[in-house]
């Protein structure tokens, strides 16, 4: 069996052109992978092997690659950084064991790399920084560590020091080692010397190499005490206190270099081997019954305990679906019986192939820290646990953001109909953001998504590669309904027909709940005046109906219903009768809750140069944005705010027309909030008009 602590399990993220991937070309090229490097601007890197993602120049999926470095394994994960994508970079850390955050030299912490940290962080993933295109103009090394302070509150571990800046970047000097390590102009990563420390540095590396060896020993007491009285520990106690650091987010080992031109990038990948975890050394995968709720065990990392694995992420290609897996404990064979936890069933493994982006070789078994896809998995979807079929287990689940997007599509030609049916059925499986469902008044196909990209990908997507030409109708807001008043009323479903008949009678108070509960039931009835076994009925008839409002039939949100009484017949009553009874209920009170329209409101982050930030500033505000932040930056203004989904549609557009095609932003979903009259009514004409 292979050495667990010899593996590393890491992705690589950061905001859309800080440079993950050709980073990632870099460490291929580097560990002997790949012998030609593909750029990203020529449209040939290994790991952006889509056509859209040759052609914009971004990545939308995740890739895995092996590689081997200083003879210890690393699968490496190249993830997207742009905001439409955030699922695929939040299921990529769900099963990765460490990353590494790269920022632009000159971009700093941009928007994306914020939302990014803040997933790995609450995800307990241990990170390395990697400062990049440091050679580009207004990189400042120093500047980008000190924002990952500001606006990250992380903690960085400065590990190197860049000798010159922007285009005079030669190199980095090594402080635990001060040893300067200087390229040439050639370009290529193996021709480099190491020298001794630049004069001019001297002071610097001292100071900088004084704080690295404090913040380390600070994580042994024994040694720090020894530090304070003048003895300097060793180069192995020095690592294993980083080590230590490193693992439990005290701190962030913190590099820089220039990617694309080949500087810097060995040191990022000692450091991985060095100082982030083994599967072995990370806090294990909690277990949980089929509701979600943890049992308080773990899938410990060990090839002697029985299988456990998660399947992560789900791609269709040319060689059929694809099942990436991350196995947590035990060993998986070829041709072994399996059970998916999730719906009950054995699926049996076929092929197994370790991926080299879209190259695999092919596998006979996997173990306990291994991340592989299967091919021809038959029920899988992304999230389900996989495990051996005598010790069934959940692993715990991962969570979706909902959509806040949707378009309607129709095939231009009618024999697409059902090719489009199933090509979409394949991408819903690979991408769990991204939702489809049929309008039953208009026939029409509905998908839902993140952002405008998002569901742009997706369109091009089918029309490529499954070769469905679509109509694309005006992008529509995933409004929702909520009641702000509370109301007690009654209600009673009483049928009679011959023989025995429905009766059911309760009595209930309807009320606006907390923000974000979505439905919440309690039950205060006394002395079984409707007895216990038909409050799941009565819960599950007002549940039901929370997917259609009466204001304009979007659903709603936080409403509480409270049952205090009602009354029962020994003969005619039944789950059913109580079930139509709240359904009743729903329909009668609601109106009376001064239902009202709720609107999606998005956190926007703008980047414009300092001459236009007047203009982006009005734009937003005439969008109904409210203005949160303004952060000055050494080539522009950052400019944080909340504004409605519904009036960003098309803003890049008007962003680069008013920034001269400067200007950059991103926004997520961040909350729901009340329409203001005008709009409320606007909406509400409309579907019904559509409905007609």
């Amino acid at each position: 069996m292979a050495d667990l602590s010899k593996y590393r399990n890491i992705g690589i993220f950061a905001h859309v052109d800080a440079g993950k991937t050709t980073t990632t070309e870099r460490i291929l090229k580097l560990t002997g992978q790949i012998h030609k490097t593909g750029e990203v601007h020529d449209g040939e890197s290994t790991t952006d092997f889509m056509d859209q993602e040759a052609e914009r120049g971004i990545t939308i999926q995740s890739a895995a690659v092996s590689c081997f470095w200083n003879d210890h394994r690393l699968n490496v994960i190249d993830t997207p950084g742009h905001v439409d994508f955030t699922v695929e970079v939040y299921r990529s850390l769900k099963v990765l064991d460490g990353g590494v955050g790269v920022f632009c030299g000159s971009g700093g912490v941009e928007p994306q790399s914020e939302t990014n940290w803040r997933y790995a962080n609450e995800s307990e993933v241990a990170r390395i920084i990697f400062v990049n295109k440091l050679d580009r103009l207004g990189a400042d090394f120093y500047r980008v560590v000190k924002q990952t302070q500001d606006v990250l509150a992380a903690n960085p571990l400065v590990m190197v020091l860049p000798i010159g800046t922007e285009d005079q970047f030669v190199g980095v000097v090594d402080l635990l080692t001060r040893k300067a390590y200087v390229w040439d102009d050639s370009g290529l990563p193996e021709n480099y010397e190491i020298q001794d420390v630049p004069a001019d540095m001297v002071d610097d590396v001292e100071e900088w190499r004084e704080k690295l060896i404090e913040s380390a020993v600070e994580q042994d007491d024994d040694l720090m005490e020894a530090y304070m009285e003048g003895e300097e520990p060793s180069m192995e106690d020095i690592k294993r206190c980083i080590r230590k650091g490193t693992r439990t987010m005290d701190f962030f080992p913190t590099y820089c270099g220039s990617a694309f031109k080949n500087k810097g990038v060995q040191l990022v990948l000692d450091a991985v081997v060095d100082y982030l975890p083994s599967p072995t050394e990370v806090d294990p995968q909690p277990l949980t019954d089929e509701e979600g709720e943890p049992t308080g065990e773990v899938a410990t990392v060990a090839t002697d305990e029985p299988l456990r694995a998660l399947a992560f992420k789900i791609m269709d290609d040319r060689f059929g679906a694809l099942t990436f897996i991350r196995i947590y404990s035990g060993v998986m064979r070829k041709g072994d019986t399996i059970l998916n936890s999730a719906t009950g069933k054995t699926e049996r493994i076929g092929r197994m192939v370790e991926m080299q982006a879209d190259e695999r070789n092919e596998l006979t078994e996997a173990q306990a820290g291994d991340i592989i896809a299967v091919v021809g998995m038959k029920n899988v979807q992304t999230g389900h646990t996989l495990c051996d079929a005598k010790v069934p287990c959940i692993l715990e689940a991962m969570v979706f953001p909902e959509p806040v997007i949707s378009i309607s599509v129709k095939p231009k030609d009618k024999g697409s109909t059902e090719k489009m049916g199933i090509a979409i059925g394949k991408m819903v499986a690979e991408d769990p953001s991204f939702r489809v469902e049929t309008d039953e008044d208009s026939g029409e196909t509905i998908l839902s998504g993140m952002g405008e990209l998002h569901l742009d990908i997706k369109v091009d997507i089918l029309k490529r590669t499954y070769g469905v030409e679509l109509e694309v109708g005006q992008p529509q807001v995933a409004y929702r309904e909520t009641i702000t008043a509370e109301v007690e009323d009654s209600y009673t479903h009483k049928k009679q027909s011959g023989g025995s008949g429905q009766f059911g009678k309760i009595d209930y108070r309807i009320k606006p709940g907390e923000v974000g509960s979505g439905f919440t039931f309690s039950s205060t009835v006394v002395g079984g005046n409707v007895p216990k076994e038909f409050f799941p009925a009565i819960e599950k008839g007002f549940k039901g109906m929370m997917d259609e409002g009466t204001l304009a039939g979007f659903p709603v949100l936080d409403v509480e219903v409270e049952l205090y009484d009602g009354a029962f017949h020994a003969v005619d009553s039944s789950a059913v009768a109580f079930e139509i009874a709240a359904k009743g209920a729903f329909r009668q009170s609601i109106p009376k809750a001064a239902p009202q329209l709720i609107e999606p409101i998005m956190k926007v982050d703008v980047f414009t140069p300092d001459d236009h930030v007047g203009d982006v500033i009005g734009d937003l505000n005439r969008r109904r944005g409210m203005i949160k932040d303004q952060m000055a930056g050494v080539t522009g203004v950052r400019i944080k705010g909340d504004v409605p989904l519904s009036e960003m549609f098309g803003y890049i557009g008007s962003l680069r027309t008013m920034t001269s095609g400067r200007g950059q932003f991103s926004m997520e979903f961040s909350h729901y909030n009340p329409c203001p009259q005008n709009v409320a009514e606007k909406v509400i004409e409309e579907v019904k008009a559509a409905k007609k």
